[in-house]
């Protein structure tokens, strides 16, 4: 029999957001892993925080979305906050409830320069690396970067072997509109 494609909001789910996420979930043994160096960095956010005034985004969520926009190759603190909004995995994985609202990016990058001026973004990052490298979880043999991320700084007609002369520059006599562009080369 065809079920009805009934579209009624539910207002409240009896499943919790930890029933949703797989047991062997990659971002569990992640957050495993970083949230005893959190408890470690504590003493160094309290320092870095006013015991007066509005609460901040607290360290911790802060910097486990940092972690995920590393891992995930999120592009913008912008694009970060609406996966939150979404994302239940991502919300577990920060600390949010599927209640709780998100964080305006602006206010998102502003906590984000206070950890960074404190040195404590480093400081967590590093620790990562460290305890990472202790559980053999990073490898040595190879070293891979996403070319997507590097910047072109040379266009390819402006490759040539060092020992050769440089071209000279193309002039009005090459023909109209010639002047100021890179020579054509025969690759």
């Amino acid at each position: 029999m065809r079920g009805a494609d009934e579209r009624q909001a539910i207002l409240f789910s009896t499943r919790s957001i930890e029933d949703r996420i797989p047991a062997d979930h990659p971002l569990r043994a992640l957050r495993k892993l970083v949230d005893p160096i959190l408890l470690e960095l504590s003493p160094r956010f309290q320092a870095l925080y006013s015991a007066v005034g509005r609460p901040s985004i607290p360290p911790e969520q802060l910097l486990r979305a940092l972690l995920l926009q590393v891992c995930y190759t999120i592009r913008s603190e912008r694009q970060l906050m609406e996966q939150l909004d979404y994302n239940l995995l991502y919300r577990w994985f920060v600390g949010l409830t599927p209640d709780d609202a998100v964080w305006v990016p602006t206010v998102f990058s502003k906590n984000r320069d206070r950890l960074l001026d404190g040195n404590i973004a480093e400081a967590f990052f590093n620790a990562v690396l460290v305890v990472a490298n202790r559980q053999h979880l990073l490898s040595h043999d190879h070293f891979t970067v996403d070319g997507t991320l590097l910047e072109a700084w040379a266009s390819q007609k402006s490759f040539r072997p060092k020992d050769r002369p440089e071209p000279p520059p193309p002039s009005d006599e090459d023909g109209p509109g010639y002047a100021g562009r890179n020579p054509s080369l025969n690759f």
